[in-house]
């Protein structure tokens, strides 16, 4: 309590400890005697009255308002700062919980009732008045009662001052607040329930807002969020097939051992399970005890001891007028459910048994979608000799939208195979068609011995005949797995990549063409034709272009992506394909669909076998050099001899123009890797000339002459083999043991 005082110069007393919790408590001594100074006449105030007239005074007023304050349950206190002494009334007696024997009228008697922490904070309040002058002061506190019990309790005081404003005496009222923050804090917990309870309905709605199939809404349930936003400690997911409950999602699983004695993963409607139960009554049923959920559900008691149940609620899934199933709820610690724990979970399963109907509706139809498009693409992909091929083929995300993807494997005489990956523009039911009659097409007019030229220019003839605005991109390529020599055709579709048996994996250099129909239509239907040399144990990946594109990001991202994920597969064919989109959809690309294609050369064991790769470059081809500098880039790259690359491509560049230079036709390129006691890179250009080659000296203005004396310097060993119809200039690049 605060501790009154006077100066001896007769100034106002010094209050050290204001009236609170541990003002209470605290004697204050009597003042001191000393009296102030008269101040002049003219500007003297009126003299205080004396302790004893304040008392007379104070005495002679009216108890009706201590009545009045006691009906009320307040008790009033009446603090002497001069004499510290402090009267407390019967009731404000009860509020500290003493009798009256207990409380000698000092306010010491009251310290140990008052809770230290509290006592700090009123005592500021307090001091603040009598400091600053203020009339009042209020504040909260707790004490301790005679059994240990905290208390909560409320005073409020009024300051009473002299003329000269100097304190003497306060006055004011205590009661028990116990029942009024009990009801404000129950207002403050029902306010933070709803809060809880709105914002898990917000947040379970925008969730269950994305799902789209019946597996992401039992994802989005089973989740730790999910559990939150319900408050439980697990949960069950059943839904209703024709007289059976299937149950399609649980948090937690049970024992093998459990299962096997009553396996509740299907079972009869009519069994009396709580979630059949629901599904049956359309009625949400609490129960708070373990005993009520195993005397009411026997066969759930050893399921409620394996896993620590106490309590369950059971929800029905309804949607429009229709049982979809129930949900099953558990808690380990709960044995009371609020009505605004009814309510929240009332209100989230209305959402979830929205979110089921229009998931299972996606599902039925993205099945109808799926089940179209596979009838319409190969049924049985056809054994090849000299290594294996993997297709796969991946529904979009959008529901009852058929896409064009296509692949397809055509058998082709002399033990070649054809190799088709192709995508009609849209995604509807006539771009499906469109797609069905291209793959019969294309399929005929490789089986009649075309070239692939020849073949995906007829393809382009047929689609620009059809009554459709439609166009497609197509990329063809005519396989022969003996001599690992590949033919490859492209109209407006992606480069096929190659995984080397290095593991070194990149792009393939393929000129293209327009898309098949719009070629037609501009009259430029003429598809340039691009030879590969596919190594043994290497891998050669075609695809749409759904495995790569992304919204809001650039393709070429999409195609190094791959490129990673291709690099860093498994070695089994089929077994990669299940890598890069097998069942793995959001992996790789975007919603779109997907087809796939990987064909694999397989490695002979035991035999160590020669690696080239063989161009041929046309006269009047511009870009002939181009590619075939990029397929020596891609050569060497695998085979690990990027060290000779600027060498070779050098060498390769000055015979190769003078073949289409100095003879009438083009030139055949074939780069190879020889392995043995000495290894090298062997460069071979052949032509149709049977003139051979000489060395010229050239002199110092002279334009041209060097490239023999070129050859020389770049190469370890350079020679001409004379053929029947031509030559063969070859050279060879030695490489480190």
């Amino acid at each position: 309590m605060a501790n009154t005082s006077r100066s001896p110069g007769g100034h106002d007393p010094e209050i050290t400890r204001p009236l609170s919790a541990r003002a209470l408590s605290a004697r204050a001594p009597s003042p001191s005697p000393v009296p102030s100074p008269v101040p002049s006449p003219s500007a003297a105030p009126s003299p205080s009255p004396s302790s004893a007239a304040r008392a007379a005074q104070d005495d002679t007023e009216p108890t009706a308002a201590n009545d009045r304050l006691a009906l009320n349950g307040m008790g009033s206190f009446d603090w002497d700062l001069d004499k510290g002494t402090y009267h407390l009334d019967d009731v404000g007696l009860e509020v500290f919980d003493l009798r009256a024997d207990e409380f000698d009228g000092q306010p010491a008697s009251l310290s140990a009732r008052v809770l230290p922490a509290d006592s700090e904070r009123l005592d500021e309040a307090v001091a603040l008045a009598l400091r600053e002058g203020h009339l009042t002061f209020a504040s909260y506190f707790r004490l301790v009662c005679r059994d240990g019990t905290l208390r909560w309790a409320h005073t409020q005081g009024r300051v009473l001052r002299d003329r000269q404003a100097r304190p003497y005496r306060i006055v004011g009222i205590v009661r028990n607040a116990e029942e009024e923050l009990a009801h404000a804090e129950g207002m403050r917990t029902l306010a933070a329930d709803r809060r809880r309870q709105t914002d898990s309905v917000r947040a379970t709605t925008e969730a269950l807002a994305r799902a789209m199939t019946v597996r992401d809404v039992t994802d989005v349930l089973t989740d730790s969020e999910g559990l939150r936003r319900f408050g439980a400690d697990g949960l069950a997911l059943g839904l209703v097939d024709g007289d059976v409950m299937r149950l399609v999602a649980a948090t937690e699983q049970p024992s093998a051992e459990l299962r096997a004695r009553d396996d509740l993963s299907l079972t009869h409607l009519a069994d009396g399970l709580p979630l059949s139960e629901a599904v049956l009554t359309r009625r949400a049923r609490f129960i708070g005890t373990r005993e009520e959920l195993t005397s009411r559900y026997p066969r759930l008691l050893p399921y409620a001891e394996e896993m620590g149940i106490e309590a369950a609620a059971f929800l029905p899934l309804a949607a429009q007028a229709r049982s979809l199933g129930a949900l099953g709820l558990f808690y380990r610690d709960r044995h009371h459910f609020s009505t605004e724990d009814r309510n929240i979970c009332i209100a989230l399963s209305s959402a979830v048994a929205q979110s089921l109907q229009r998931a299972m509706l996606f599902d039925q139809e993205r099945e109808f979608a799926t089940t179209l498009q596979t009838t319409m693409l190969p049924r049985r992909i056809p054994e090849i000799s000299g290594g294996e091929v993997a297709v796969r083929y991946r529904a979009g995300r959008s529901g009852r939208e058929v896409g064009g993807d296509w692949y397809d494997v055509i058998p082709l005489p002399g033990r070649r195979v054809g190799l088709v990956v192709g995508d009609v523009e849209g995604h509807d039911s006539h771009a499906a068609a469109i797609m069905g009659q291209l793959r019969i097409a294309l399929r005929a007019y490789a089986t009649e011995g075309h070239t692939p030229a020849t073949v995906m220019a007829r393809a382009s003839g047929f689609l620009a005949e059809l009554d459709t605005e439609r166009s497609a991109t197509c990329l063809y390529v005519d396989a022969d797995l003996e001599t690992g020599t590949l033919r490859l055709v492209r109209a407006g579709h992606l480069e096929p990549l190659v995984r080397h048996g290095t593991g070194l994996t990149g792009g393939v250099g393929v000129r293209g063409g327009l898309p098949l129909g719009v070629a037609t239509v501009f009259g430029q239907d003429g598809y340039p034709e691009t030879r590969l040399d596919l190594n043994p144990g290497d891998t050669l990946l075609l695809c749409t272009d759904g495995l790569v594109e992304h919204p809001g990001r650039d393709i070429t991202d999409g195609i190094d992506a791959l490129a990673a994920a291709m690099r860093a597969g498994p070695q089994d064919t089929e077994a990669l394909a299940d890598h890069l989109c097998g069942g793995r959809p959001g992996r790789l690309g975007s919603g779109d669909d997907v087809a796939l294609l990987l064909l694999h050369r397989a490695a002979v064991t035991g035999v160590r076998t020669t690696r080239q790769m063989t161009q041929h470059v046309h006269q009047a081809d511009p870009e002939g050099l181009t590619e075939a500098r990029a397929m020596l880039r891609q050569a060497l790259a695998g085979w690990g001899a990027t060290e000779l690359l600027s060498d070779v491509e050098l060498t390769a560049d000055e015979l190769i123009t003078n073949a289409l230079v100095h003879t009438d036709g083009g030139a055949l390129l074939t780069v190879e890797l020889r392995a043995g006691t000495t290894p090298c890179i062997r460069l071979e250009i052949r032509d149709r000339s049977s003139v051979l080659p000489r060395r010229r000296t050239p002199g110092e203005t002279a334009t041209s002459g060097r490239g023999l004396l070129l050859v020389d310097a770049l190469t370890g060993s350079w020679g001409v083999e004379p053929l029947g119809s031509g030559k063969n200039v070859w050279c060879e690049f030695p490489l480190a043991a």
